[in-house]
């Protein structure tokens, strides 16, 4: 298998803030307790025996675990509908940002889209760190993978941040769930951020020949008898 390439993400956050908020940290080490509590193969009641759960396959797990999680900076208490929080900021932070760690958008920012609530804001995770990408890099921020526990949903984008790295980006997510009252706890995962090389793609369209064929029903019948036969042959290494 390939090895994986080490490339450098460099997060930098305000003076006097380093060891109040929390720091970015790879997604590999944030996976959630349901996760961990998965069993590795459930009862598959339409085959009548055994199927290997989602804990067992690898594009999924490498999905949740590839680049960076961004956390949320502080508790966030919700209560009706109403947020709050106790961001106390050390003495010498200072600058024109704010340091609210969340903000919002107007709904008309999103009318027309499948967020628009006419009722409803739409929240904005603030982020303290910049990030700056290794050249020909684009960073894709979206949603923690496979994260539908969340309460939110965060809105996806990409970013040139081999470029853009002097502002912090910040996260638009729409709260979903207007039924939940309690506290989002600090270093919640609010983003996933995943390195993308910029590189221009084509499309190419075939028939599959005689051989490809054969190959399709030769990997099918190995992946139907094999076991673990993706994770074994085909995955590569990610670190």
């Amino acid at each position: 298998m390939d090895a994986a390439t080490e490339m450098t993400l460099t997060f930098r956050c305000p003076r006097g803030l380093e060891n109040v908020v929390p720091r970015p940290f790879p997604a590999v080490t944030g996976l959630p307790e349901w996760f961990k509590a998965l069993p590795q193969k459930a009862f598959n009641s339409t085959l009548g025996g055994e199927s290997f759960t989602v804990k067992k396959c690898p594009p999924f797990i490498d999905a949740m675990t590839y680049g960076f999680l961004i956390p949320l900076a502080t508790d966030l208490e919700v209560r009706d509908g109403e947020f709050s929080w106790n961001f106390d900021l050390p003495e010498g932070v200072a600058g024109d940002q704010s340091y609210s760690p969340i903000d919002f958008h107007d709904p008309s920012q999103i009318a027309g889209t499948p967020f628009f609530d006419d009722d409803r804001f739409i929240i904005k995770f603030t982020n303290f760190w910049t990030i700056q990408a290794p050249a020909g890099y684009s960073l894709l921020f979206t949603h923690p993978v496979n994260r539908r526990d969340l309460p939110f949903t965060t809105l996806t984008g990409l970013v040139d941040c081999d470029a853009f790295y002097d502002n912090p980006v910040l996260f638009p997510a729409r709260w979903h769930d207007p039924d939940f009252n309690g506290v989002l706890p600090k270093g919640t995962p609010v983003a996933q951020c995943l390195p993308v090389k910029r590189e221009n793609w084509l499309g190419s369209f075939e028939v599959l020949s005689d051989d490809d064929t054969a190959r399709v029903f030769a990997s099918r019948t190995e992946i139907q008898h094999g076991n673990d036969v993706y994770r074994r042959k085909y995955r590569a290494a990610k670190r």
